[in-house]
């Protein structure tokens, strides 16, 4: 069988289908189109109808209809009375959450369960409480609006409003004259198998590193001037990728001495570096790292199984990463984080446990556990479809030991995001000690504040605060067109700003 989602207003129709495909884990789900003598006999067909009552743009009947074997199966209408004065903007918004909803309602009623995100298939979550509060609502009112507009469930709308108070203050030292910097270094010893990110393999790309980063110190030295005139500030920098530290210790120290002449070092919030794999570092590139100070690394296992690093298309084992670990405490970091994912293959709950429990030992400041999304561009792709509905349960099982491990070691959520495709339809969630929360990536994942991004790749967002709206900017992805293009990055960036 395959599950097609067909919708009237085309536009609608990715996130309607994502919405049915949380439902039915292990059937292929796709969008439709209106010709039906295609489809396979037993296929089910999924439609989302929108039809103006007595003429009026804003008067509008839902319709959700399920066809299987010819049959029209019950359907499920709503008709909705929308402010003829609201901005069509704001209109196509609430009608496609209140299609999302009407349909969710309907897949519930069909398949018997709820699901603890309800309709939402939105990235941001946190962000949808923020622009209540942003209103005036108090928490109870912000609980009743998430359940009402979107059915999520209470201990998950408890979760994000307790992340949206954790955020708050820091939102106190933004103003249009202050931006975060992102440098991309999107080059990797090997590729992973779950990954999506546009990274090249070292030993393929080794002889552009040097030209890469003469380009990235152009792109920098543009904007770094223009922040000059303009009385610009950086609150935070973050190198990321890819794994930056997989350039040798004269290319690292090349961008690092980059980032200190045009962003400087006395003056940052925050100065990140994605270490990532220990094979990458060692104790010379960690005492560079020092010397530039920078204050907060990533040292990622995703996992404390050998069997699946060496699977996952790793080239360390958890022996190395403990080692690394220990050096960087040596070293004298003192913000230092590990990231774990949900859902490798082959893993369960007892690899898990194994995993939180190295950790705990560890005592990492920040902790970040990702649910597995299994991209277009992942070597994992073909697999896509085929979670079952009892891996989805193991899964759910596995977050809960990271969610007990992080609150063992005193850490709270401070940040979460969702995407596309990901197991379970559960979250990545950033833990941290009281404190030693990223204030980068609370800028980044909320969008408000203005993010310059440099490198191949690398996508510079803007924020307009009057309006909280954001434009982006982004730069090819491919290394050797961002070298020969660099000047049309920079204008990218330039035509936002000025």
């Amino acid at each position: 069988m395959v599950i097609y989602v067909l919708s009237s207003i085309p536009e609608y129709s990715n996130e309607l289908t994502e919405l049915v495909r949380v439902f039915y884990p292990g059937i292929v789900t796709k969008s439709a189109d209106s010709d039906f003598t295609n489809y396979l006999k037993n296929d089910l067909i999924i439609v989302c109808n929108h039809e103006n009552v007595n003429g009026l743009h804003k008067d509008i009947k839902i319709t959700i209809q399920f066809l299987k074997d010819s049959k029209i199966e019950p359907f499920h209408t709503k008709h909705c009375l929308f402010n003829s004065e609201a901005k069509e903007s704001h209109f196509r918004r609430d009608l496609k959450n209140k299609t999302k909803l009407l349909l969710y309602e309907a897949l519930v009623e069909v398949k018997g369960y709820d699901l603890e995100w309800g309709s939402l298939t939105g990235v941001r979550p946190v962000g949808i409480v923020h622009n209540l509060m942003d209103r005036g609502l108090d928490s109870s009112h912000i609980q009743e609006t998430l359940y009402s507009d979107y059915r999520i469930s209470k201990q998950k709308a408890k979760l994000i409003l307790d992340i949206a108070r954790i955020q708050r203050p820091y939102f106190a030292y933004n103003n249009p004259n202050q931006v975060s910097i992102y440098i991309n270094i999107p080059i990797c010893t090997t590729k992973c198998f779950f990954c999506s990110f546009p990274s090249a393999i070292l030993a393929q790309c080794a002889y552009l590193v040097d030209d890469y980063i003469l380009a990235l110190d152009k792109e920098m030295g543009v904007m770094a001037k223009l922040a000059r005139e303009k009385g610009i500030s950086i609150q935070t920098v973050y190198i990321g990728g890819g794994t930056p530290t997989s350039l040798n210790l004269t290319q690292l120290n090349a961008v690092l001495s980059s980032v200190k002449e045009n962003w400087g070092e006395n003056t940052l919030m925050e100065y990140t570096v994605e270490g990532g794999r220990p094979d990458t570092m060692d104790k010379a590139k960690l005492e560079l790292l020092k010397d530039y100070k920078v204050s907060r690394i990533s040292i990622n296992p995703q996992t404390m199984n050998d069997r699946t690093l060496k699977l996952i298309g790793r080239n360390h084992n958890s022996v190395e990463i403990i080692k690394c670990f220990n050096m960087a405490k040596e070293i004298g970091f003192n913000s230092i984080n590990m990231d774990v994912i949900v859902g490798l293959p082959g893993e369960g709950i007892e690899e898990s446990q194994k995993t939180m429990a190295s950790i705990i030992d560890l005592k990492p400041d920040n902790f970040t556990v990702h649910a597995l999304a299994i991209k277009r561009a992942s070597r994992l792709k073909e697999n896509i479809y085929f979670f079952s509905s009892a891996e989805v349960k193991v899964a759910k099982k596995m977050m809960d030991i990271y969610y007990q491990g992080a609150e063992s070691m005193g850490m709270r959520p401070y940040y979460l995001y969702r995407q596309k495709y990901m197991l379970g339809n559960m979250e990545n969630i950033g833990f941290a000690l009281p404190g030693k929360e990223s204030v980068y990536n609370i800028q980044m994942m909320e969008d408000r504040q203005t993010v310059w991004a440099f490198g191949a790749g690398a996508i510079s967002k803007f924020y307009f605060s009057e309006e909280n709206r954001i434009e982006r900017a982004p730069n090819v992805k491919n290394i050797e067109e961002y070298i020969k293009r660099i000047d049309e990055m920079i204008d990218r960036k330039m035509k936002l700003t000025l």
